[in-house]
């Protein structure tokens, strides 16, 4: 019996060019600046790519290359490296970019999630703010910390 499957779907817009946020989304030296992280692969269909965070180069999500269109849409495949062997373990991530007025519409689609997985629940958290610090970095020149955890609020305190 195949695992029910769930998608994700985040929307932003971007004061930017569908060049530079394709780019963002491939080039290690940019990806770092936002993400902490490094996309690395020589993006042609068929080829491996690797998340590595880029302070320690652990490598934290595994995945191939599935179609490439710039600057318009890229598809990768997304698994962690401990389920990397497991056909069935692997997610799909589509970027879409397109020109609208005079910013980008990123459409970002992570489908084929295992309904109710630790990656399905990581990446609904994860998604919003690496999008945020990408759109912070092309239209300010500075992403956010996507490491940062949200402040508590201390009991009898709403400050």
């Amino acid at each position: 019996m195949s695992k029910e499957k769930t998608s994700f779907v985040y929307v932003t817009y971007i004061r930017s060019t569908p060049e530079k946020v394709f780019e963002a989304i491939m080039k290690p030296e940019i990806t770092r600046l936002y993400w902490g992280h490094e996309n690395i692969s020589d993006w042609t269909p068929g080829a491996s790519w690797e998340h590595v965070r880029a302070n320690d180069r652990t490598v934290n999500i595994v995945g191939k290359v599935v179609e490439v269109v710039p600057p318009t849409r890229l598809v990768i495949s997304w698994a962690s490296p401990a389920n990397a062997a497991d056909p069935d373990s692997y997610s799909r991530v589509t970027f879409s970019i397109e020109e609208y007025n005079d910013m980008v519409k990123l459409t970002v689609t992570h489908d084929e999630l295992e309904a109710g997985s630790g990656m399905a629940k990581g990446i609904q958290q994860g998604w919003p703010i690496v999008l945020s610090s990408l759109k912070s970095l092309l239209e300010t020149g500075k992403g956010i910390d996507v490491f940062a955890k949200p402040k508590s609020v201390s009991s009898g305190s709403l400050s």
